[in-house]
């Protein structure tokens, strides 16, 4: 089995790997570059989910709204 995959980096980086997984991670991590910029792309990716926010837009509310029988103006972004 192969340690070092895409799927393996991300159990690594959410803290899913055995301890063993996690060690030998690890020491992959600090004596191979190659490696180390793959981590490092799916490192930033995953801390780029949680900054996106998601949001209806204000149409869809409005009309959710006036569906309810309820009148109240959505401000737009």
């Amino acid at each position: 089995m192969d340690i070092y995959t895409p799927e393996n980096m991300i159990r690594f980086l959410y803290k899913e790997t055995t301890a063993e997984e996690t060690a030998a991670i690890q020491l992959a991590l600090d004596t191979d570059w190659s490696l180390r910029e793959k981590f490092e792309v799916l490192k930033n990716a995953m801390e780029g989910l949680n900054t996106i926010k998601f949001s209806p837009r204000p149409s869809a509310i409005q009309s959710i709204l006036a569906y309810a029988g309820v009148s109240k103006e959505i401000e737009q972004h």
